[in-house]
């Protein structure tokens, strides 16, 4: 890599692709690690070595072939982190389902949508998490449950055909809520006369290139679309997320981030179970305190997160009383990473060894990581090189054509970690990647000589003020090394004059006061004038998705509903 003149990067690789599917290489990894630990869920109080694991996932398996699910078919998990999700993710690769991951947060609208776009055809769920009811929701969305028939018929959800419940806090409750939901026990006995031969004969049908998996992007920027992804998509990239951590399977991984997303069910999930390592379910949903928590009692060796994750950790009023010791690596993903909080992460967490990691859900998700060997600049100012076995350029917004190194422009991928597309809307499959087969990332970005990346900001969230293009991620870097300023968005609001005006939002430190004025101070002869934010909001808390990640849209429409710009031309 090392001379590039032009924005464009192949890394090979000594170790070469996966070439099984994910029951495959679970089978040899079981083979291998049986009597270890896989998974440890602390909220349910349950621990599963790998061969009860392998064998849970075969009773789960044989269960979906029970109620007639085979390859092809769409199931539906709706549900916090628990065990159960981890066994729906692997019984439905053992098949040749597809699993499609529906975010937790959802309401009825938003559930209705996934579910007709990807054309579930069974949905598990759990009874409810905090003020989100699912049984209310899916009767609202499903009146016929109150019908008495399990075998679901309905006009609004034409391919919906079960609906199948299960409480994690009491895996032998037996209370159905309306007639009409099918029971976890009931989903287990009717796998009883699928033999263990006819299991098998369905896993030896499938192919590394079957679609296994469907997500939706996270909705940081509007309404999410489908993402189809193989099994040699997902079990690759979370190989090689492994490699990259020097993963063994005598590390053992918190993961704070939810299972839905492609962070918790590849680059945590998968990563575990493609290596031994034992993965330490913390919470149902993220809880600062319970990752803590379960860092000090299991003495675990790796930690994930999205940057605001880190930050709720580091600033828990209770950080200093758990030994941390332990932790040696992770991956910090989902945004930019400010450098002062990578730092603190390095000396307060002693995550000596933690990565940073850029992707998204159409790449897998990770298309790059830093490594433990780079220094600590490259490891607070850039996301990395592209893992191996993938292509990656920096190409102009406007004429398409690859960019020298250094200058900035749209970052894009290709190779066995592009998605298969958007599931029923090839239009935008081919908006998305191009005839050469190149995904275009929505990112601007530069890359150097030696082939690391910095990303700068979204294409979309880019401010045009007065001509001037001004990259919101730089301004928030800076922001963030104010000794006052815990968390910081920056976005562009409307103006009549310059188009545009830079407006931040700060959540500062527990205790700390500022004033706009002093804000301003801090910025002049720091940064340019133009990109010193007119506007400067002091906030508690953030709009985000349910894996942390900043929803500037949403901070985009709060800010000028209360400007009395809401009518005006759109950013």
């Amino acid at each position: 890599m090392i001379g590039l003149t032009q924005s464009y990067c192949h890394r090979g690789g000594d170790t070469p692709l996966l070439g099984a599917t994910i029951p495959e290489h679970f089978a040899s990894v079981v083979a291998a690690h049986g009597e270890r630990e896989a998974v440890v869920s602390l909220p349910q109080n349950r621990r599963l070595t790998y061969a009860q694991l392998a064998d849970e996932t075969d009773r789960v398996a044989r269960g979906l072939m029970g109620l007639g699910y085979g390859k092809g078919d769409r199931i539906g998990v709706w549900s916090t982190n628990n065990i159960e999700w981890l066994l729906l993710q692997m019984a439905t690769a053992r098949i040749g389902a597809v699993l499609v991951n529906i975010n937790p947060a959802y309401r009825t609208h938003e559930l209705e949508y996934s579910l007709k776009r990807s054309e579930v055809q069974g949905i598990f769920l759990i009874p409810s998490f905090h003020s989100s009811d699912y049984v209310a929701m899916m009767c609202e969305l499903l009146p016929e449950l109150d019908s008495g028939n399990t075998e679901v018929k309905s006009e609004v959800l034409p391919f919906l055909k079960r609906v199948v419940i299960y409480d994690p806090a009491q895996p032998e409750n037996t209370s159905r809520p309306h007639a009409g939901f099918t029971l976890w026990q009931e989903m287990l006995a009717a796998g009883k006369d699928i033999s263990l031969e006819k299991l098998n004969e369905a896993t030896a049908s499938l192919d590394r290139d079957d679609p296994i998996n469907i997500q939706y992007t996270s909705g940081t920027t509007g309404f999410p679309k489908a993402v189809v992804l193989t099994h040699h998509n997902i079990l690759n990239n979370a190989y090689f997320s492994a490699r990259a951590m020097h993963f063994t399977e005598a590390d053992r991984l918190v993961v704070p981030v939810p299972f839905y997303h492609c962070f918790g069910m590849v680059v945590a999930n998968l990563v575990c179970l493609s290596t031994g390592a034992c993965e330490v379910i913390a919470c149902e949903h993220f809880d600062a305190e319970s990752v803590l928590k379960a860092v000090h009692q299991e003495r675990c060796t790796a930690i994930h997160g999205v940057p605001t994750m880190f930050i709720a950790e580091l600033e828990h009023l209770r950080f200093k009383e758990f030994d941390l010791t332990s932790l040696r690596t992770g991956i910090m993903a989902g945004a930019p990473c400010p450098a002062a909080l990578m730092k603190r992460v390095i000396e307060e967490m002693h995550c000596k060894e933690i990565l940073i990691g850029y992707g998204e859900t159409e790449a897998s998700p990770i298309t790059h990581l830093t490594s433990r060997d780079d220094s600590l600049q490259r490891r607070t100012e850039t996301v990395g090189t592209n893992l191996p076995h993938q292509e990656v350029k920096i190409i102009d917004t406007g004429t398409g054509q690859t960019v020298p190194c250094g200058a900035v422009g749209e970052v894009c991928f290709r190779g066995h970690h592009v998605m298969r597309g958007y599931y029923g809307d090839e239009a935008a499959t081919r908006k998305a990647i191009d005839a050469n087969g190149w995904l275009r990332s929505g990112d601007l970005g530069t890359m150097d000589t030696d082939g690391y990346v910095r990303i700068t900001g979204r294409l979309k969230d880019m401010i045009i003020r007065g001509g001037e293009n001004i990259y919101p991620a730089e301004i928030e870097e800076f922001l963030f090394t104010h000794p006052k300023v815990a968390q910081v968005a920056v976005f562009g609001v409307p103006d009549e004059f310059f188009g545009e005006e830079v407006m931040a939002w700060l959540q500062l430190h527990a205790g700390q006061t500022a004033t706009e004025d002093e804000i301003k101070a801090f910025c002049k002869d720091e940064i340019a004038h133009f990109k010193i934010p007119k506007y400067i909001w002091f906030v508690e808390e953030f709009p985000t998705t349910v894996t942390g990640k900043l929803q500037k849209f949403r901070m985009q429409e709060i800010a000028k509903e209360k400007m009395g710009l809401a009518d005006k031309q759109d950013v």
